[in-house]
């Protein structure tokens, strides 16, 4: 046998066991920290998840979190990232749903819809995290301060690596957004949106 095929004999045992522990302790994780799925997800890498008290994480069936960089083209700088802010805060994540290395944090409602897609480092939040006003800004944790809205993002929808989607905003379905945007305003559906901020640029033939 070549050195080649040993090489490549190594790196498939090395990723087939690495998949299953990674799906066995991963899924293990999610049920202790109370993440709710209908079929346990597709995990490559653990991801990062906390839920506030009498929040929810709900994920639907075929759902992908990839948390290493192995096993995506781009690589990512952090493990995909599940997170609840405040208390009755929630994420859904609908399903045939995938993402690498993408940080969700809610404080009042972010809703994933089926058949979505998302780029290496996405980062999406309801969420200002800490108040406008100047006074005590950085020590300031009550939520009445904090400005947060909740978060719609449609089926089939394809955000590009390294956006960022803020509070309040609906990205309608079929819609794309293109590598780097900063999305700040609701997007229609069956759209193709850039830029910083973010604005529609072209429609989607349908």
């Amino acid at each position: 046998m070549s050195a080649q095929f040993l090489y490549q004999l190594t790196k498939r045992v090395q990723t087939a066991i690495l998949t299953r522990w990674w799906n066995l302790s991963g899924r293990w994780l999610l049920n202790l920290e109370g993440v709710s799925f209908e079929q346990a997800p597709t995990l490559y890498g653990c991801p990062i998840v906390s839920l506030s008290p009498n929040s929810k994480i709900s994920l639907g069936k075929d759902v992908v979190l990839c948390s290493n960089s192995h096993f995506t083209a781009l690589g990512v700088s952090r493990p995909v990232i599940l997170r609840t802010l405040r208390p009755n805060a929630s994420i859904t994540i609908g399903n045939d749903t995938g993402m690498s290395g993408v940080a969700i944090c809610a404080a009042v409602s972010i809703q994933i819809g089926a058949n979505c897609l998302f780029g290496a480092d996405v980062q999406i939040f309801d969420t200002d995290f800490h108040k406008i006003t100047a006074d005590n800004r950085r020590h300031d944790d009550n939520p009445d301060h904090i400005a947060a809205a909740p978060i719609i993002i449609e089926d089939n929808v394809f955000i590009g690596a390294g956006s960022k989607i803020m509070k309040g905003v609906r990205i309608g379905q079929n819609s794309v957004i293109g590598a780097g945007s900063i999305v700040s305003k609701d997007i229609p559906p069956n759209s193709i949106a850039a830029g910083v901020p973010a604005k529609v640029i072209a429609n989607m033939a349908i």
